[in-house]
């Protein structure tokens, strides 16, 4: 079992709806969001999720994650932990046009509405990928686009925010 996440995040500044293969609800909270460490509840449809995230060592984009499917009744228990602070979004999955990657397209919702974000999942730092046309601007290593950060500070506020589609 590999329990390091490897992945790269971009700002959506493109039409990527011709491309999408399927579109799923999410809602996810954090029961313990603390800076660089976090457990988090996720529910999609009928299923759930519980995952804890590491830091990523500096200057590198791997980091520590262990996820664990846990039944949508249970993640609704957990998620009423949370409270009302949570986050929702629709995720967009998108093949890459590799044969081996999909992009994981976020729309926002919410507090956080206009934030669109692309991710890829990638097996090493180094594996290439293809940038499709609607792909914007590098975000990685950016705190503020972390799910568990636009809890505390959404988009909404934010004064300078990127361009979307």
């Amino acid at each position: 079992m590999n329990n390091t996440e490897i992945e790269r995040k971009f700002l959506v500044q493109g039409d990527f709806r011709p491309f999408v293969r399927e579109s799923v609800p999410m809602e996810q909270g954090y029961l313990c969001p603390i800076s660089g460490r976090t457990v988090r509840v996720r529910r999609a449809g009928d299923r759930g999720w519980i995952t804890v995230k590491g830091p990523a060592p500096e200057g590198s984009i791997a980091r520590f994650e262990w996820e664990k499917e846990i039944g949508a009744a249970d993640a609704e228990q957990l998620l009423a932990l949370c409270g009302s602070e949570r986050i929702v979004k629709t995720r967009h999955l998108v093949p890459a046009g590799d044969g081996v990657h999909t992009w994981e397209v976020d729309e926002f919702h919410g507090l956080n509405e206009g934030l669109v974000v692309a991710e890829i999942e990638l097996r090493s730092e180094d594996d290439a990928f293809p940038s499709p046309a609607w792909l914007g601007r590098e975000v990685t290593g950016e705190r503020r686009y972390h799910n568990s950060v636009l809890l505390r500070c959404p988009y909404k506020d934010w004064e300078d925010k990127d361009k979307q589609i």
